[in-house]
Parts: C-alpha cells; sequence; structure tokens
C-alpha cells in the first residue's frame, strides 16, 4: 500500500462514518413521529403490557428505594436540588394523568412546571418529598390493580402522546431512574500530603 492510498483510507472512513450519522441525523428529523412511535412501543408499552399493575407497583417500590439512596448521598447544591425538583415535578404531573385513567379527575394538558415543590425548599425537604411523591405513585399503581381501565385506556403525555397507564408507570419510573443518575454526591476533602 502507498503512503497515498494509506491516508485515502481514513479519510474514505472518516467521510463514511460522517455520512452515515448525517444521514440517521436526518431520518431523525424527518421521520420523528415514527421514532417517537417506535420508542414508546418498544421501551414503554410493550415491556410494560407485559406486567401486571402489581409487578409494576413493586417496581415503583423498588425503584424508589434506589431514588431515595442517590438522594440521601446527593450533595447540597443548586444542580442536585434543581435535579430533585424535576423528578418529582414530572411524578407529580405523571400522577395526575394515572387519575385520569382512574376516571378521578378530568384530562388537562398542562405542564409539569406547577407540579414542581417551590424554589426555596430545602435539600431535606426535596428529599423527603421525593419519597412521599413515589410512595403516591405507587397507591395509584395499586388502585389501578383494584380498579383496572379498559384495556383501550390512553392517557396524553405532551410530548410522546397517547401512553396506556402501565406505559405512564413505566415511563415514571425510567424518568426517574434516569434522572436521579445526574445527582452528585459531596467530595471527599483531599488528605494532607495528597
Amino acid at each position: 500500500m502507498t503512503k497515498r492510498s494509506k491516508v485515502f483510507v481514513p479519510a474514505v472512513v472518516t467521510v463514511a462514518t460522517v455520512g452515515v450519522a448525517a444521514g440517521a441525523a436526518y431520518v431523525a428529523r424527518s421521520r420523528k413521529d415514527d421514532v417517537k412511535e417506535f420508542f414508546v412501543a418498544q421501551v414503554l408499552e410493550r415491556p410494560a403490557g407485559r406486567m401486571s399493575y402489581t409487578d409494576l407497583a413493586q417496581g415503583l417500590e423498588r425503584g424508589g428505594v434506589l431514588l431515595a439512596q442517590r438522594a440521601a448521598r446527593a450533595a447540597d447544591t443548586d444542580a442536585n436540588r434543581a435535579t430533585l425538583t424535576h423528578i418529582i415535578g414530572i411524578e407529580r404531573w405523571g400522577q395526575n394523568r394515572l387519575r385520569v385513567a382512574l376516571g378521578q379527575r378530568e384530562f388537562e394538558r398542562d405542564e409539569h412546571h406547577p407540579y414542581k415543590p417551590g424554589a426555596g425548599a430545602s435539600l431535606r425537604e426535596l428529599q423527603d418529598l421525593l419519597s412521599q411523591t413515589r410512595a403516591q405513585t405507587v397507591d395509584l399503581a395499586r388502585q389501578l390493580h383494584a380498579n383496572p381501565p379498559q384495556e383501550d385506556c390512553t392517557v396524553e403525555h405532551n410530548g410522546l402522546g397517547p401512553l396506556s397507564p402501565k406505559a405512564w408507570l413505566r415511563y415514571l419510573t425510567q424518568h426517574a431512574d434516569l434522572e436521579s443518575r445526574r445527582l452528585r454526591g459531596a467530595k471527599e476533602p483531599k488528605a494532607l500530603g495528597e
């Protein structure tokens, strides 16, 4: 292989890789609804549909333990308080969508922001609210078990479209799990001589 061809091969590979990535980005933009529907079907609806409300409630409880542990290790920073506030706001908002499925309230297309705790909430208050909020979600899952809605029942998610109550429960579990991974603990002070 000549020196020229050795340089040419990486350039072709780079151009091809960039081309594939650009093509994927174009498809994702132009077929956003198809990608969203695929995501909802594969990540939320299908797995949740194979589970009972009892299974989902147990998953929420287990996830709640992990959430509480992560929150307990979190340092008292603006970023951590913002993350906890966001998780609580989304979960409370989702609870109201589940109450629609239970027939306890009328559907209202609102945002999650009004459900967030106040801006002045301390880290300790947010940690407590997180546990209380998750316990309320578990209770709603149990209510859905006791009084299941019709099989074709869906309640709209502002970004993902109509979700079954089971998919809502899975969404809330996954959302909190993913967001809570952003929580950071306090940095350990360095020992003398390090």
